[in-house]
């Protein structure tokens, strides 16, 4: 396994108090896969991959528990310069806002090229080689007179390939995308995503995509993870959640994406907010926008539990964290 995330807890210490923002997570990826990440903002996505990465901020943030295994290596016991040798070279980040990851006062051929004098000991001839090889590798027009531009005189979309490019310089082994597709209309949201696709598949990548968004994940993830509230409510091979959702929120997430077949209806939305993570409800987390709701859910918190077919078998890969699990998949 590539990655392997184990009962990983962060919290924000705040002056009103202590946020759980990830609340015992496990998740793996293994090399060529590709893990989506789903959930509403707050859901504790972005945290978990910072959590990884080794880029929370401390403090306030906190990781209080767990583990997270990297080709058999506990990140959370590596001293700080141990880390930073695998940022970058074994595993990378996108970031959702392009604009703001990226250094305006510095050309792109700049900030790609750091990579390779930082990791590689390379000189800045050199690296401006490489860096015009990586734009052209995403699809930059004209990157050889495009190198010393700035961030600002590139589209939304050629940033978001910019920032692909960082990521991939070195060839990690992984890849964490959050909310790459953010603010980009839907013909460049798909141009990204098949570019993704097809640099993993090249790469033999693992690649965490973090989205709230499941419409962009059915032709790229392998599998999926459901969050609310800090915790995986359900986990799923793709193909299969689409079908028969295990879990009333992730029912509610699908119910969500617009139709063809349903133009002119009113488009559905989950009721009610995600919690303030600092007064979570007690029981499942869900319970006060949840249409399924007893008692028992306001009292007990659901484990996440493997799911079965009608005839008592498992399905492999799934897991839902609803007590009433049978209702919402076989119902």
């Amino acid at each position: 396994m590539l990655l392997e995330v184990r009962d990983l807890h962060v919290e924000f210490h705040t002056r009103d108090g202590v946020a759980k923002a990830v609340n015992g997570v496990d998740y793996s990826v293994d090399a060529g896969e590709t893990l989506a990440v789903l959930g509403e903002s707050g859901s504790g996505k972005s945290v978990t991959a910072q959590a990884i990465m080794g880029i929370l901020d401390t403090p306030p943030g906190k990781i209080s528990g767990g583990e997270i295994l990297f080709k058999d290596r506990d990140l959370l016991t590596l001293r700080p310069e141990q880390r930073r040798r695998i940022r970058g070279q074994e595993m990378a980040m996108i970031f959702q806002d392009a604009l703001s990851s990226l250094n305006p006062v510095l050309s792109v051929g700049e900030q790609l090229g750091e990579m390779f004098v930082v990791h590689r000991g390379m000189s800045r001839s050199d690296a401006k080689v490489k860096a015009i090889e990586l734009m052209d590798r995403v699809r930059i027009p004209a990157a050889r007179q495009r190198v010393g531009n700035f961030p600002h005189q590139f589209s939304g979309g050629m940033r978001q390939r910019i920032m692909i490019a960082m990521a991939l310089a070195l060839e990690p082994d992984l890849i964490i995308a959050d909310e790459p597709t953010t603010a980009l209309d839907v013909t460049v949201q798909a141009q990204v995503m098949d570019l993704l696709a097809e640099l993993q598949r090249e790469y033999n990548m693992g690649l965490i995509l973090i989205t709230h968004d499941l419409g962009v994940v059915a032709d790229v993830a392998d599998k999926i993870a459901v969050m609310y509230a800090g915790r995986i409510v359900e986990t799923s091979p793709v193909r299969e959640i689409y079908e028969a959702p295990a879990h009333p929120y992730t029912k509610g997430l699908l119910a969500s994406i617009p139709r063809l077949d349903q133009k002119g209806q009113e488009l559905f939305a989950i009721k009610g907010l995600p919690p303030n993570l600092l007064h979570v409800p007690s029981g499942c987390a869900f319970n006060p926008r949840c249409t399924m709701a007893q008692d028992i859910c306001r009292a007990d918190i659901p484990p996440l539990l493997p799911v079965t077919g009608t005839d008592g078998t498992e399905l492999v890969g799934r897991h839902s964290a609803c007590h009433f699990w049978k209702e919402t998949l076989h119902g």
